[in-house]
């Protein structure tokens, strides 16, 4: 009897705020240790929290893109536990009443279809401190800059039955974040964190097994490497006989295995109860609202709106919406291409999915670092579009964009002489001329062998250094050796 995966996923979202969640220390990366932490970060005897009112914002934001219930009335709570990098022995979250609750959010599975997500909750909470083991030798340090820094940690339902789907909801809830602006979504910087929740069941039963959480996983590809292994090792010992012990774990990608970390704790380990120190945080209708029409326009809705006005394929148009940078940058080549977008639409994404990806995945940089320019992307198709040059000579254009040699495609064209021959008169003179040189071919064309087309068109396009406009090469062909 076959096994059944049951995954469901928290994942924490680093909101983008200024400060944090509970004082105005700041909340930006990269700085000295201990710098960004305040008298309420660390604790000192006497002082009180204050809500940050964005992170409230944000949290309505997030509930409304995903239709949740967004709660009038919610409280934050004290979770109790004992680490070096929590100087106040708990940590300001929230449980019985969270602000976001309900929700569900659509992903595509491997097959290409739709299948549908719930969320259980998304709620409220400050981040902890950082251990640096490895900075000290036999000793630990402490960094508290990041504790006090506002979190939304979104639980999903169970619903996801594999390790793509696990990846497939994380990606579309990370897209979602970025374009809402709440979250960078920077896995490399702790932004986007991702713990899972696994166990099996044989196929035709309804109850869930015991489960693990494999905690902090920092990229789509590990998560789907943890989640495989620990299906695997699940049903190994389900097979054996013995059961799974309820843990904690931790990916170590190097081996591509989990390992043990703690046993897990449940909800009353932790001791909840309401912070004495913060009043309810209560929303109204209109604030809700506020949000609600603020709301940007978010990737399933652009999605569709790239495939409708731009004329793209659905997987063209998903690859452009997978973040709002390349979005836009799409959208500004075909403004600077032209008056036609249903024209110019699909070869400039042809243009940003293909040569560009290529170059920023060689060159590991982001759409907002590119080396070309979305204006220098919409220059290039338009003298494509209007017959300046040909696709061919396109990418020899784009290269010496990516190489820097010239602010605009037409710059590049004018010095290196690259314009297209479109003068049939000249044009005719090398066809003659490839059509008297290659009689095998042409006796084999006019035979009914109609492939030696290409061969012949090629020849021609060789003998004008690729200027020939390969219409008019193909037209003059099938006209003489007819």
């Amino acid at each position: 009897m076959s096994w059944q995966p049951v995954i469901g996923l928290e994942i924490h979202m680093q909101l983008a705020t200024a400060s944090k969640i509970f004082s105005a220390a700041p909340t930006a990366y990269g700085a000295p240790p201990n710098s960004q932490a305040s008298a309420v970060d660390i604790a000192l005897p006497g002082v009180l929290p204050v809500i940050n009112a964005d992170v409230i914002r944000m949290a309505m934001r997030f509930g409304v893109a995903i239709d949740a219930d967004i709660a009038p009335r919610s409280v934050f709570e004290r979770k109790h536990y004992f680490y070096p990098d929590l100087p106040k022995g708990y940590q300001i979250s929230q449980l019985a009443l969270p602000i976001v609750a309900g929700g569900s959010l659509p992903i595509e599975t491997t097959n290409g279809d739709s299948k549908t997500i719930g969320i259980t909750r998304a709620h409220l909470e400050e981040d902890a401190g950082k251990s640096l083991h490895d900075a000290f030798d036999g000793a630990t340090g402490i960094d508290l800059n990041r504790a006090g820094t506002p979190l939304i940690e979104c639980v999903s339902e169970p619903d996801i039955r594999s390790a793509a789907e696990a990846a497939a909801y994380a990606r579309r809830l990370h897209t979602m974040v970025r374009y809402l602006g709440i979250c960078d979504g920077n896995m490399a910087e702790g932004s986007f964190r991702v713990d899972a929740n696994v166990s099996v069941r044989r196929s035709d039963s309804a109850e869930f097994g015991t489960r693990t959480e494999i905690k902090n996983v920092n990229s789509f590809r590990f998560l789907e490497q943890a989640i495989d292994f620990e299906i695997e090792r699940q049903i190994d010992i389900r097979e054996s006989g013995a059961a799974v012990p309820q843990q904690t774990r931790l990916f170590d990608p190097e081996r591509g295995e989990t390992r043990a970390m703690r046993s897990k704790e449940e909800a009353h380990d932790y001791r909840y109860f309401p912070d004495p120190d913060l009043l309810p945080v209560v929303v109204t209708a209109d604030d809700i609202e506020r949000e609600r029409q603020a709301m940007p326009e978010l990737p399933a809705a652009k999605n569709k709106r790239f495939e409708n006005q731009y004329a793209l394929s659905h997987a063209d148009a998903a690859a452009l919406t997978t973040n709002p940078e390349t979005a836009d940058y799409f959208e500004a080549a075909v403004t600077a291409a032209g008056d036609a977008p249903t024209t110019l639409g699909r070869p400039a994404a042809n243009w940003i999915n293909g040569e560009l990806a290529s170059v920023l995945n060689r060159t590991g940089t982001s759409i907002t670092e590119a080396p070309v320019t979305a204006t220098q992307i919409g220059g290039l198709v338009q003298r494509i579009a209007d017959d300046t040059i040909s696709g061919k000579i396109a990418k020899q254009v784009f290269d010496a964009l990516v190489a820097g040699e010239a602010e605009t495609a037409d710059a590049v064209i004018e010095a290196r002489g690259l314009k297209q021959i479109t003068d049939t008169g000249e044009i005719a003179g090398y066809v003659d001329q490839v059509i008297a040189d290659n009689p095998d071919q042409v006796a084999q064309y006019q035979a009914g062998k109609t492939k030696v087309m290409g061969f012949l068109v090629g020849q021609v396009m060789k003998a004008s250094g690729g200027k020939a406009n390969p219409k008019e090469v193909n037209q003059l062909i099938a006209d003489k050796l007819s």
